[in-house]
């Protein structure tokens, strides 16, 4: 009986210290800024809240505009050549989350949202339209944005229904809806969204299981959203898929 009273303590100890880890340093586990990489594009500087944040401009001065939000550990340059050169007739911004590409501060949920309503508000005087990409986890602000201000169309690459549902499948004994900081629902927010929406999966996903993107996808109103599926690809190199190119740009075209 005492050998069993050791074990029982000793595996919930370990369920505590593991839930601990979880809540201090989940932000490591969630967020991995790039460095700040020299180029030739233009910069701007965006003032949000206390920080300084650096947003690459591409195609300037055009009538339509798209914001794009990248992935946790996504440098946005190395899309710069390619969304300049596939959407000729936008200006892109390609926004660095704030401790991101030398913008200043550390990222966090509600941070991140500051971070793209203050750009949307910045430049939308400034072009007849805008529309929104969102890669991983840029995904989740993208819906945000979609809520909160009016888009022309919503472009979700390698979304989520939830990180906290993302993180839930992972630790499924751990009750993640309690010890997240940062739960990006976009599942809760379809029902707000009014523009059209096109999503991009990868057939390979293991970072984002297909669940997760079929969920979202299906909490949208009939019609209002698409579904490209790339065949063969993965998470990080369904971007280089001719088919990703043309149902990118075929969407954004179309609206």
């Amino acid at each position: 009986m005492t050998t069993l009273r050791t074990i029982v303590f000793g595996l919930i100890l370990i369920y505590l210290v593991v839930a601990m880890l979880l809540v201090i340093f989940q932000r490591q586990f969630l967020y991995f800024p790039t460095p700040d990489v020299s180029h030739n594009f233009p910069v701007m500087s965006l003032e949000s809240g206390d920080e300084t944040i650096n947003v690459i401009t591409l195609n300037p001065k055009k009538a339509k505009a798209i914001l794009y939000f990248g992935g946790n550990a996504e440098t946005v340059l190395y899309n710069a050549q390619d969304f300049a050169d596939w959407l000729p007739d936008h200006t892109i911004y390609l926004l660095n989350y704030r401790g991101y590409g030398g913008s200043t501060g550390a990222p966090t949920e509600q941070g991140l949202y500051a971070d793209a309503l203050a750009l949307y508000d910045k430049i939308h005087q400034s072009h007849d339209s805008v529309s929104v990409i969102g890669r991983s986890l840029g995904s989740g602000v993208a819906t945000l944005l979609a809520t909160q201000r009016p888009l022309t169309s919503v472009v979700l690459i390698t979304p989520y229904d939830s990180i906290r549902q993302v993180a839930q499948d992972l630790l499924p004994i751990y009750p993640m809806s309690l010890l997240l900081k940062d739960q990006y629902d976009s599942l809760s927010r379809t029902g707000q969204i009014n523009a059209p929406v096109l999503i991009i999966t990868a057939e390979n996903d293991r970072v984002i299981p297909a669940k997760h993107a079929n969920a979202l996808f299906q909490a949208f109103a009939d019609q209002q959203a698409q579904l490209t599926v790339i065949d063969g690809a993965d998470h990080n190199n369904l971007s280089s898929a001719p088919e990703y190119r043309k149902s990118l740009i075929d969407f954004i075209v179309a609206h």
